[in-house]
């Protein structure tokens, strides 16, 4: 029986798009550069950061975060930013007495946006919150105490197979890879993501039908 559904944030549950295109905005490039380029460094198994590093080598990311902040222009999150299908289905888990958890790597400032918009879910939490991030096997074991249930009974859900699939199967959660956005589709068929997940999905509503009938 699964208990606890704990969701990625990043193209789980919100697009992309505004990130990085403020990124653009405020480095002066067009959107469809920095697209490119965070789609080159996916594809290469690079961090997400590297494409920004290309466009601007030696840039000291964390510093730059921190201008873009100070001067107003730092991140935002709002309803538009959701996948359509997010409210419905964590509005159809939480009825269904199914724990939800949101926790992905994200920061603090996410976090409270993310809360601010009073999802239907027990806990939201960020790596910035917790203060480790995946893949680290530390967070999997914050999940699975914010979850309150056994790893057996908890299912994460994500995009991302190293950061996301791999080490939530390697903690003993039961895994679900989602279809979406660059990184859930470049990897969708990669023997090992199908290997190793135990279910693999194109959209949240299959997940509660999945939940709703294990």
């Amino acid at each position: 029986m699964i208990r606890a559904v704990v969701f990625d944030i990043g193209e789980t549950l919100v697009r992309d798009g505004r990130y990085w295109g403020s990124w653009a905005d405020w480095l002066g490039e067009p959107r469809h550069t920095v697209s490119a380029l965070v789609g080159a460094v996916v594809a290469q198994g690079r961090d997400n950061a590297d494409a920004l590093r290309l466009i601007r080598p030696g840039i000291d990311v964390e510093a730059e975060y921190a201008a873009r902040e100070a001067a107003g222009r730092g991140e935002a999150l709002d309803e538009t930013d959701l996948y359509p299908d997010v409210r419905p289905a964590l509005s159809a888990l939480y009825r269904a007495g199914v724990r939800v958890v949101i926790a992905g790597n994200q920061t603090t400032r996410v976090g409270d946006l993310l809360r601010d918009l009073d999802l239907p879910a027990d806990l939201i939490a960020t790596s910035g919150d917790w203060g480790c991030a995946k893949p680290d096997p530390e967070f999997f074991a914050r999940v699975l105490a914010a979850s309150g249930t056994l790893s057996y009974e908890t299912v994460y859900v994500g995009d991302h197979p190293v950061n996301d699939v791999f080490p939530a199967a390697a903690a003993g959660l039961r895994t679900a890879h989602l279809r979406r956005g660059p990184w859930g589709q470049l990897w969708a068929d990669d023997p090992d993501v199908v290997a190793t997940a135990d279910w693999s999905i194109n959209g949240l509503e299959e997940l509660v039908e999945i939940v709703t009938t294990e």
